[in-house]
């Protein structure tokens, strides 16, 4: 990770409120070298363990509770029984229109970020008087190379 980055996740941890540990540093590190993946709370701690050989899985499991619960790093769920955690937008309006696109068959995500839902958060604004302070979208479908697959197993299925 470059200096530069370090010092930018050591100043959102403690605009937080917390102390900049080094397994918070590694969580962050990890999730920053990795960047569009959602690792598990064990697969970041299979790769926490090659940089520090001592640290615990409880470890990790508090480290990644205290940051989401500080909305420094997101958790995320695309209905498979996992807990997956991103990093996130270091402002929070960054964070506010991250979704993603699931494949049904290979099971890849995808993330992309859009303002596609402001109309109608405007529109439930104005009707109901409710102000929507987040959402995620989780779209379902199949992602170009499986439709490929699919599209052959099809024709030679004729």
């Amino acid at each position: 990770m470059k200096n530069m980055e370090q010092e930018v996740f050591k100043d959102m941890l403690r605009k937080k409120g917390l102390k900049v540990t080094n397994q918070r540093m590694l969580v962050l590190e990890i999730m920053a070298e990795r960047p569009g993946e959602h690792l598990t709370a064990e697969d970041i701690y299979d790769l926490a363990k090659k940089k520090c050989p001592e640290i615990g899985l409880a470890t990790i499991y508090r480290t990644v509770q205290v940051l989401v619960d500080l909305s420094v790093i997101d958790k995320v769920s695309f209905d498979d029984g996992f807990a997956r955690y991103e990093l996130g937008g270091l402002e929070s309006e960054s964070r506010h229109h991250h979704h993603h696109a699931i494949c049904s068959r290979c099971g890849r995500v995808f993330s992309f970020e859009g303002d596609l839902l402001d109309t109608l958060e405007q529109a439930i604004s104005d009707t109901m008087g409710f102000k929507v302070t987040d959402h995620e979208v989780k779209l379902y479908g199949y992602c170009r190379d499986c439709q490929k697959i699919m599209e052959k197993e099809e024709q030679d299925g004729k």
